[in-house]
């Protein structure tokens, strides 16, 4: 199953960050091409994940007026919310489907980016683990010629602990998770309790992941911060084009 996923996923980025670099000759600008690019691939399931997420957060109001309607009759309540499913076209697992199939893609990135960040620490040649997940093109060119791990010859992205880009890494995250939290009632009734706790969890895991994620990014090479950086900054910018979008619209029809 391993060498599966390397020859179908992992070598053709790892590659295809290598062979962008051989022409632009900056680590970190291929890394970036190469996350643009992969991002343009996935925008549409990308696109139906979102558009589903907010099309259950703005139904969340009917759903809460539901469980507390219904709040002793499991059954009833069951066939309620399939029915409100079903009125506003809602599919509760149409958001988890298209990040079911994105994430072996994100992990292929991951380990293609993490791989070409670590090379020999006095050389700079990519390491023997690395070269033989190289075509025979570039691994001919790459086994004596040094990869220059620097990003604008500024930034190296082969070094951990860059506590800045952790830090932009956990705030562009966090600003994300706020994009799609829903706005919960105020609890003023003992039936609210379970949709409170759920919306607690819900705020827990706002401040949680983005501190994981700052995490992951100071432990890891640069290379790393800088691909979930710019990934996260591309999927705020979709979820805001989506989100404005039917207000634009309604906006335009009041005129």
């Amino acid at each position: 199953m391993g060498n599966l996923f390397n020859l179908i996923l992992f070598e053709p980025f790892f590659n295809a960050v290598i062979f962008i670099y051989k022409y632009i000759g900056d680590l970190g600008l291929a890394i970036i091409i190469l996350t643009i690019i992969i991002r343009i691939i996935l925008y549409l399931p990308s696109r139906s994940s979102i558009k589903s997420q907010k099309s259950l957060q703005d139904i969340q109001p009917k759903l809460q007026e539901l469980q507390k309607k219904y709040k002793d009759n499991k059954e009833e309540l069951g066939r309620q919310m399939i029915k409100l499913y079903k009125e506003n076209k809602v599919n509760p697992l149409s958001s988890c489907l298209p990040l079911l199939i994105q994430l072996p893609i994100l992990i292929a990135l991951y380990k293609a980016f993490i791989a070409v960040a670590k090379t020999d620490p006095t050389t700079h040649i990519l390491l023997a683990d690395q070269l033989q997940h190289l075509y025979a093109p570039l691994r001919n060119i790459y086994s004596t010629i040094a990869v220059n791990p620097s990003f604008l010859g500024i930034l190296d992205l082969s070094v951990n602990h860059n506590i800045i880009l952790a830090i932009l890494a956990a705030g562009f995250q966090f600003w994300q998770s706020k994009m799609l939290m829903a706005k919960k009632p105020v609890i003023k009734d003992k039936g609210s309790r379970d949709e409170g706790m759920a919306s607690a969890m819900s705020k827990q895991m706002t401040y949680v992941f983005p501190l994981v994620t700052g995490y992951i990014a100071y432990q890891f090479p640069s290379g790393l911060a800088i691909y979930w950086i710019l990934t996260t900054l591309l999927t705020i910018a979709q979820q805001y084009y989506l989100f404005r979008k039917p207000k634009v619209k309604q906006e335009e029809k009041t005129v």
